[in-house]
């Protein structure tokens, strides 16, 4: 039987629940707004089917020579409406327009982060772009367990931590599965999002509409939260102004896993690991317009394999993986965690209605911080010009 003695224990992967003959383990929002599995001691046969397929009790590593890339899709259209430089969107097609079924998350009618699959090319819009919080997997792994069964390929996309759930659910190799994950900062709560949301209608007088994490209006490195309302009332804010954003970046709200994430390796179990391009200007200058530019790595044949079928529809250049990950450190270290983060739980149910002022209290920079800050970017200009 599963039992989470230590939230940081536990990804909320769903494999676990997905594996169970007898369906006793459910999946229950905590306090914080994460899902842990639950477990019907009534119904349970200690067949210990939940703890064999958890990957944070037996962790595996696949050992990958990786292979490094900087990429952007040719058209335009999808790269503008991609967070990066629109590689999902490729792969995914090439998937479906070769009769298989892709998997991603995406929003329902009610704007809770879900995963599910398509098998159309119209429907791929809502697999596209970051959504900063964590999706419910819900049945899916066993839904692929289903096509790859039956000779389908199956594309599935989602954080490591997931990737790694569905693996490990799996029990077995399967050839027609593709897996594909992101380099992943951390998930944000859920439970803080929807009051985050929740703040903005009530601001602008009507129900959320549609929600973009990644908007370009000002560009790719400094993207937006974009939120249209049903009066086509518009909020826009870049990542440094908006709140969400900026608790995000802080590292308050994550689930206590993403501050030691498992799955943090370049030994990924994902077939091909997708990501922004921080640093490409550092790296390959000529691919940098600020439109957008997508990391590849490859870790596995099959992911070379489906890459290279593509590379006529893309801009590629290949890159050291060791100057990549140097400027995407998320790819193999978790992010520390906020001193503030207990102390913004316990006052979250307190601010029910006025959560930008709880996270601004917790994310407010020091006077003593700011003056350190200005300094050391002046230390550094002055290098630099040393450095020429």
């Amino acid at each position: 039987m599963i039992k989470i003695s230590k939230k940081q224990d536990c990804s909320g992967c769903h494999a676990c629940s997905n594996v169970c003959p007898v369906n006793c383990i459910a999946m229950i929002e905590d306090k914080e707004g994460f899902l842990y599995p639950e477990v019907d001691s009534t119904k349970c046969i200690n067949c210990s089917l939940c703890e064999n397929v958890c990957p944070i009790v037996n962790n595996k590593e696949r050992v990958n020579e990786t292979v490094s890339y900087a990429c952007i899709n040719k058209n335009e259209t999808i790269r503008f409406e991609s967070s990066s430089g629109g590689v999902f969107s490729l792969l995914a097609e090439s998937i479906i327009n070769s009769g298989g079924t892709v998997f991603g998350a995406a929003f329902d009618h009610e704007f809770k982060l879900k995963h599910s699959y398509t098998d159309k090319i119209e429907d791929l819009a809502k697999f596209r772009g970051s959504k900063y919080l964590q999706s419910k997997i819900g049945d899916t792994y066993k839904q692929a367990k289903e096509f790859l069964d039956k000779g389908i390929t199956v594309l599935f996309s989602g954080t490591p931590c997931q990737i790694s759930g569905l693996v490990s659910y799996l029990r077995k190799e399967y050839d027609n599965l593709i897996c594909l994950d992101i380099i992943c900062h951390g998930v944000p709560s859920p439970k803080v999002f929807k009051m985050y949301r929740s703040e903005l209608e009530k601001k602008y007088g009507e129900n959320t509409k549609r929600i973009s994490f990644r908007d370009k209006h000002y560009g790719w490195k400094l993207f937006s939260v974009s939120l249209l309302f049903n009066n086509n009332i518009e909020y826009r804010e870049n990542l440094t102004q908006d709140i969400y954003m900026k608790g995000f970046l802080h590292n308050l709200y994550l689930r206590p896993s993403c501050y030691d994430c498992k799955s943090k390796t370049l030994n990924r179990l994902s077939d091909i690991t997708i990501a922004d391009f921080w640093g490409i200007e550092n790296i390959a200058a000529e691919l940098d317009d600020d439109k957008g530019t997508s990391l590849v790595l490859i870790n596995s044949d099959k992911g070379k394999v489906i890459f290279e079928e593509l590379q006529n529809k893309m801009v590629v250049k290949q890159v050291e993986c060791e100057e990549a990950i140097k400027y995407n450190s998320a790819a193999i270290k978790s992010v520390p965690i906020n001193t503030n983060r207990d102390r913004f739980f316990k006052e979250l149910d307190f601010y029910p209605c006025e959560i930008s002022k709880l996270i601004n209290k917790y994310t407010k920079t020091s006077f003593a911080k700011k003056v350190y800050q200005k300094i050391r970017g002046i230390l550094l200009k002055i290098k630099k010009i040393i450095l020429k």
